[in-house]
């Protein structure tokens, strides 16, 4: 549909030159002409087309409400108008020279190319998204100076490779620019056509003048919809799933975009930015599918595959064109020749015109007496008597040379490729040069920007507390004075009256941390990533910052600061007595979504993970107030995947509730849960 808008708009004479035209003539033309489907699919392709942050460079220059970023549709078709753009211009060059086949429209009245002659590669800037029965397709836009380089290296050297061409044509380039997170899932999808990459919308932290911190987003991932994130982003801060939020604002005017998130005071703006990353469309996935239609039929293509097809096609497109531009000035050298030919012999001419009785007479006289073509006697009869003069003859013989030797050049064109070539390379730099311009999308490389982060924030003494119910929060530790033995204290965090305090961690905002789940799973957070608050503050659910399941709770939280970690070890203690120790370097590479520490057997849950150098004593409790002590190192050292070994031997009805590191110099306390101890 996309390619009959545009021949349709050509053949309308809606060009860049030309005054726009009402859309409902357009589509309407169209429709009756090509494309018998409804009006409103041509409208809306058409409406696409003239849409800046859907199309790369727009082809088609619309005049009214052509829809905004944030999902408003066009205005109807009788109130907008519309014209070609410039640049769609190339797409259609020269297919007036026979550069195209072209086959016979529904009803065998019109005629209609079957592609378009398209002298820069379109599928490559602009992209493709469709679905069609049984297969779709989703091709990214691309820059329009890469593309163009990237075709120009594969002319000038057959033998690049993908990563070749990623220094030309390093990934796409969204008309809504934003940012790609890494570089490893472009070239999958350049090397086999499918992939996916992560785009992430490009912000920045602002601090307004009373000190607190803003969220401003600039560009968004390409196809995201304005308002859909701001009505998103409202619904999070409202059914607190992220906290800190207080108001969101769209901003964006004719100048940009700019889209505001005002932070709350003692909230940690990286943080939420982070949480908005990972719930909000402000980053989404885009899914390569490179499917084209090649040699008519489907097929997925490499990037280096849809640069060769696009090659072929102007070396083709090229050619057609020579051989239209020679037989044209063969054609005319053709009617010159006779003519000169009269002119020389002028009054013998005269006189077989004048003693004939009809034209055709005199047509067949001259053909015989000068052995000239039917077409060339016919010109000759044709020619006005005011180029008999002799100025005329020598304009004639100048024009005849002039094909003469552009024939000659044409034909060296047609038998050597590598002139085709240049050609081809030449008409592309112009496109280049007339409508190429910077790219919009930035390319980020690996996890530089966590270790930028870590930079800036001060490295300080912290606290860490976790309440039974999942609320976590960092505090400055010189929060807490020192008192002497009859001090009240101060408050160190506000919970509920029904949750409690569950762990309490000293480091520093720059250390890592990692948390054990029930569910045998680890996770970890730098310090400077929990967001801190004030000390009668409750804190932030954790489920904002870990990806946890249902039922999933900490059970305990480690210090893995690295030098003090490195030859320790992990013992890990189950609910069902179930013990195993595995060694700390195991940990090192822990993902975002986790890593499983132990294997647990159905029912089982963990319970404690402690910190040991490997040769400590340990002990462990149960409910029903048994106890055993064993030295760690009669357990061996397992791998990650493992289960695990029995610690303690359980009766039926009896649970583990703790487990310690013991040594002979110490005493132990033990409390119950109704508050005896001993």
């Amino acid at each position: 549909v996309h390619r009959r808008i545009l021949y349709g708009m050509n053949e309308l004479g809606v060009t860049p030159d030309k005054p726009h035209k009402k859309s409902a003539r357009i589509t309407g033309d169209v429709m009756g002409k090509y494309h018998p489907h409804g009006d409103s699919s041509i409208y809306e392709a058409m409406v696409r087309m003239a849409q800046w942050w859907s199309y790369r460079h727009m082809l088609v220059d619309g005049h009214g409400n052509f829809g905004s970023m944030d999902g408003d549709g066009a205005a109807a078709q009788r109130y907008t108008e519309a014209r070609m753009s410039k640049i769609a211009l190339e797409l259609l060059r020269d297919i007036n020279k026979n550069t195209v086949d072209f086959q016979e429209n529904y009803d065998g009245s019109e005629r209609e190319p079957l592609v378009l002659p398209a002298r820069f590669p379109n599928l490559l800037v602009n992209g493709a998204t469709g679905i069609a029965v049984g297969m779709a397709t989703n091709i990214p836009p691309h820059n329009l100076a890469e593309s163009i380089d990237a075709v120009r290296m594969v002319m000038e050297n057959p033998e690049v490779t993908t990563r070749d061409l990623m220094e030309v044509i390093p990934g796409p380039d969204f008309p809504t620019g934003a940012m790609v997170m890494g570089r490893s899932g472009i070239h999958r999808a350049y090397e086999t056509g499918r992939g996916s990459i992560v785009l992430r919308s490009r912000t920045e932290i602002e601090t307004t003048k009373t000190g607190r911190e803003r969220i401003v987003v600039t560009e968004f991932p390409y196809g995201v919809n304005k308002t859909k994130v701001h009505e998103h982003i409202v619904r999070l801060a409202q059914e607190k799933r992220i906290e800190g939020i207080t108001a969101v604002r769209d901003e964006s005017s004719r100048e940009g975009v700019r889209f505001v998130i005002e932070i709350r005071r003692d909230a940690s703006a990286s943080v939420i930015l982070n949480n908005l990353f990972k719930l909000t469309s402000l980053q989404t996935n885009f899914s390569f599918n490179m499917l084209a239609i090649e040699n008519g039929v489907p097929k997925i293509l490499s990037l280096r595959q849809i640069i060769d097809n696009y090659i072929i096609h102007q070396k083709e497109v090229i050619t057609r064109r020579t051989q239209f531009d020679k037989d044209k000035a063969e054609a005319r050298a053709h009617i010159l020749e006779g003519l000169l030919i009269a002119l020389d012999h002028l009054d013998e001419v005269i006189a077989i015109i004048r003693n004939s009785q009809t034209d055709t007479i005199a047509q067949a006289e001259l053909m015989q007496r000068f052995e000239l073509s039917e077409r060339q006697s016919q010109a000759i009869l044709d020619m006005r008597l005011r180029r008999l003069t002799g100025l005329e003859r020598d304009k004639i013989q100048s024009e005849y040379d002039d094909l003469l030797a552009l024939i000659a050049d044409l034909t060296d064109i047609l038998a050597k490729p590598e002139r085709i070539q240049a050609i081809i390379i030449e008409e592309m730099d112009e496109i280049k040069r007339k409508y190429a311009n910077p790219r919009r999308t930035e390319l980020m490389i690996g996890e530089v920007l966590s270790l930028e982060d870590e930079d800036l924030i001060e490295e300080e003494d912290v606290l860490i507390t976790l309440s039974n119910k999942g609320y976590i929060k960092r505090l400055a530790q010189d929060e807490f004075r020192a008192q002497k033995r009859g001090g009240r204290g101060v408050q160190g965090t506000g919970v509920n009256d029904d949750d409690f305090v569950k762990e309490l961690v000293s480091t520093s905002t720059h250390d890592t941390l990692l948390f054990f789940t029930n569910l045998g799973r680890v996770y970890c957070l730098k310090a400077y990533e929990i967001p801190e608050y004030g000390r009668t503050a409750k804190g932030l659910p954790i489920v904002n910052l870990l990806k946890l399941d249902d039922g999933e709770t900490i059970q305990t939280i480690i210090n893995a600061r690295k030098e003090e970690i490195v030859d320790k070890y992990f013992f890990f203690t189950t609910r069902q007595g179930i013990v195993k120790r595995t060694g700390a370097s195991e940990f090192n590479n822990i993902r975002q979504n986790g890593l499983r520490a132990l294997n647990l057997k159905e029912g089982d849950q963990l319970i404690n993970v402690l910190l040991t150098d490997g040769s400590e004593d340990i002990i462990i409790g149960t409910k029903s107030g048994y106890s055993v002590r064993f030295q760690e190192d009669t357990i061996r050292n397992m791998g990650r995947s493992a289960t695990g070994v029995r610690g303690v031997k359980l009766r039926d009805d009896d649970l583990v509730v703790g487990a310690s590191t013991i040594t002979d110099h110490q005493e132990v306390l033990i409390i119950t849960e109704n508050g005896f101890g001993k």
